[in-house]
């Protein structure tokens, strides 16, 4: 075997060795009951034809491989980025493994996150034994100062009232009776993530804002990141632009630090997220802006209820949509836009220039939420890219007409077509059908990657099989700088495969671009 002691393996070469290609061979033949190989091979070649695609499109009773993850997974996320928050999911421990995975695996830093445990009992019975013990087990385990508690299907279909179970809960002495459980239901079935998130963020806001009257307006902002795989490095960047400013203002929901522990010696189960008493005096604000419309829907209804002024943005990327962002921040907290972020908006227009002949006329396919693809299909239109085929699995009918109304405003958008709705599987036949030069998505388009030949950008979450890239803003003139670069790498880097061989295919010897 060539596995040792001595010689250690990863699994990916390991599984190369001859032992494993024989052994898997031998499990396919004897247990797969494999088509023969020609038979295969004429049917891969007819899921690449149009009147294949005009099938798959029309497909509606089975989705393969969405461009989302469910709500509970966004309520997890939500309840990172307050101050000593602890999430509890009332639903199976499987579920909630998904979750803590999902995140820990894109941000590689732990995520802590409680289950009630249910099992087949509490689906007859219900639940709520699961949460009295659950709770009092978080409490008195974890030392949070709060515990969000959101739902699985599991605890939606069979009814399970949260707030009846957290009362009683309560009264049965697993928490005190004032501390602080806030709740929403994230039934995993219906919606995506960012609705599991909206309802997190608005279920939090009314835990401490509900019964309360609003006292005079204060000059602070709030501002909603909503779910960003990016944040860590978006919302400090977001942070320097409005300290540049002098902006009072607050995050609501910041899991910045909490995604990004340092290695001290010191194991942090919570840092950083916004503090319960800055959530409290948040009512008070002039405002508060959303940076993902999508992603707050609710939210921003509910801070509109108690008398805030709100304003959202679709992710909010590259020149234009920055230049709109600030704008709006300089009306609302009346302070000018200082003249080092001139500057660096300068720099960004600068370096768009300085690449404008490989960036002019490349078409793009882009796929993730319906925010980010907003926002990426803008930013690609200012580089003078196409953006020929624009997907969101949670993309409703109104974000459609949004998006053909940003395509239509540029005539870099003539040729793009919308996609809610569909999946990954879809965007296999249309990358088929018609081809563009590359792919903007997260991890899971390296397969069409290896199967249409189109070189993939990783720009939103998750993103499993690369390290750090959250670390760093997309946001902002100097995340348009890490879009810029990011894109033109690629587009270098697949040059750099397709003239390798000197006097063959490469006959300027090329060096520099």
């Amino acid at each position: 075997m060539p596995q040792s002691a001595e010689k250690t393996l990863d699994h990916a070469p390991l599984f190369c060795e001859p032992e494993y290609r024989k052994m898997l061979a031998k499990k396919k033949l004897k247990f797969e009951c494999p088509h023969p190989d020609q038979v295969v091979s004429d049917q891969r070649e007819f899921t690449k034809s149009w009147e294949y695609r005009e099938k798959n499109l029309a497909r509606q009773a089975l989705v393969v491989n969405p461009a989302k993850a469910c709500q509970p997974l966004g309520a997890v996320f939500a309840a990172a980025g307050f101050e000593r928050t602890m999430s509890f999911v009332h639903g199976s421990q499987g579920c909630v493994a998904y979750y803590r995975s999902h995140l820990s695996r894109h941000f590689k830093e732990p995520s802590s996150v409680v289950s009630s445990s249910m099992t087949e009992d509490a689906a007859v019975f219900g639940g709520l034994k699961n949460m009295v013990d659950g709770l009092a087990n978080t409490y008195k385990l974890y030392n949070p100062k709060m515990i969000a508690v959101s739902t699985t299907c599991m605890a939606e279909v069979i009814g399970d009232d949260l707030h009846g179970f957290i009362e009683n809960a309560k009264s049965e002495g697993s928490v005190p009776r004032d501390f602080d459980v806030p709740f929403a239901h994230t039934p995993a079935f219906v919606g995506s993530h960012v609705d599991g998130y909206d309802s997190m963020v608005k279920g939090v806001l009314e835990n401490f804002w509900k019964g309360t009257a609003r006292s005079e307006a204060t000059a602070s902002i709030n501002i909603i990141p909503g779910f960003d795989g990016f944040c860590v490095g978006n919302n400090r960047e977001l942070k320097r632009l409005l300290d540049l400013m002098q902006v009072t203002y607050m995050f609501i929901q910041d899991a910045s630090d909490q995604f990004d522990t340092p290695s001290d010696g010191n194991f942090r189960m919570y840092d950083g997220g916004t503090k319960i008493n800055d959530v409290k005096a948040a009512l008070n604000a002039e405002g508060t802006l959303s940076l993902q419309y999508y992603n707050t829907r609710k939210t921003l209804d509910y801070c509109r209820a108690v008398g805030q002024a709100t304003t959202s943005f679709r992710y909010p990327l590259g020149v234009e949509a920055t230049d709109e962002l600030l704008m709006a921040i300089s009306d609302i907290s009346t302070r000018e836009i200082p003249e080092v972020i001139r500057l660096e908006r300068g720099r960004l227009i600068d370096a768009m220039a300085d690449s404008q002949a490989w960036l002019y006329g490349k078409k793009y396919a882009i796929y993730g939420d319906p925010d980010f693809v907003y926002g990426m299909a803008r930013f690609i239109m200012e580089t003078g890219g196409e953006p020929t085929h624009c997907l969101a699995t949670n993309g409703t009918s109104a974000w459609e007409d949004e998006m053909k109304e940003l395509l239509a405003s540029s005539p870099f958008g003539k040729n793009a077509q919308v996609w809610p709705g569909k999946d990954l599987w879809a965007l296999r036949s249309l990358l088929f059908t018609e081809p563009v030069d590359l792919l903007i998505g997260n991890s899971y388009g390296k397969y069409l990657e290896r199967d249409t030949g189109t070189p993939l950008v990783r720009l939103t979450f998750p993103i499993f099989d690369r390290h750090h890239h959250h670390r760093f803003p997309l946001m902002g003139y100097q995340g348009g700088l890490r879009l810029l670069t990011a894109i033109l790498d690629k587009i270098f880097d697949n040059l750099d495969r397709e003239t390798m061989h000197a006097g063959v295919t490469d006959y300027s010897y090329d060096l520099t671009r």
